[in-house]
């Protein structure tokens, strides 16, 4: 069985996987609410949806680091990586472990293209459909919602020391659009380093600090505010904005609130 990945690699497979090791978050949550638990291996340390999976499968190292000696001995049918999370070294060093299937993700229409390879590969169709018209549905209802409210100027802050943003061709900006804001950094690309006198801070109506991957506490908030007194600033979850896949259900309701 012939298979492209959104790289438009073409992967072969002798048959429907069994085995397989997920080295993406977003991807393993993605898997298990496909019904494909079973299924897994393999998974990263930062797989923590659902919580109880690192202590049935396999934890084979992070999204930058892996052990390969753990994979290889786990005889996976499929290795499921992203183009983003996982350096092109891994990708290199797993060349002939098993056939590797990469995803790329920047918007909400590659998150869907996704849902629909994997639904293929996994003969899961009618339960990828059914999860793909139900995010839709619910980023219909929160169209809804703020059709009529003003569009808030944000910068969406994910690191510090340095301090970086999200910036244009992220999954965050396209989700940030989705939600009704528009992204200060839009005319930058990816994650941009910056510095708090940059005047387009001056110009955004909130600032957004995600819980992920810098883990943004309420000190940050305070220390924020003696430079910018009369800033919105928020702590945001960061899994709802940069998590594609089955984790989007949660997103858009968590996006309404932030309008109030």
């Amino acid at each position: 069985m012939k298979f492209k990945d959104q790289l438009n690699r073409e992967i072969q497979l002798v048959k429907i996987p069994q085995r397989i090791v997920s080295l993406v978050p977003s991807q393993t949550e993605l898997l298990v609410d496909l019904g494909l638990e079973t299924l897994l291996v393999g998974v990263t340390k930062f797989c923590v949806h659902p919580k109880h999976l690192r202590m049935s499968k396999v934890v084979v190292g992070g999204t930058k680091q892996i052990n390969i000696e753990k994979i290889i001995a786990l005889k996976p049918d499929v290795i499921l990586c992203n183009k983003e999370e996982n350096s092109k070294d891994i990708i290199d060093a797993l060349e002939g472990v098993a056939p590797i299937h990469i995803s790329d993700i920047y918007t909400l229409n590659n998150t869907y293209e996704l849902i629909t390879m994997y639904g293929n590969i996994f003969e899961v169709e009618e339960k990828a459909l059914r999860l793909i018209t139900n995010i839709k549905n619910e980023n219909t209802q929160l169209q809804d919602v703020i059709k009529n409210k003003p569009k808030l100027k944000v910068a969406y802050f994910i690191w510090k020391k340095p301090w970086m943003v999200a910036a244009s061709k992220t999954f965050i900006d396209a989700m940030l659009g989705e939600a009704g804001f528009i992204n200060v950094f839009s005319n930058e690309e990816r994650y941009p380093e910056t510095d708090l006198e940059h005047n387009k801070l001056e110009d955004a109506d909130l600032i957004f600090l995600s819980s992920e991957p810098f883990p943004f506490k309420e000190k940050h908030i305070l220390d924020l505010k003696t430079r910018f007194p009369k800033k919105d600033i928020k702590i945001v979850d960061g899994e709802l904005f940069s998590w594609y896949g089955s984790r989007l259900l949660k997103s858009f309701d968590y996006f309404a609130t932030l309008h109030k």
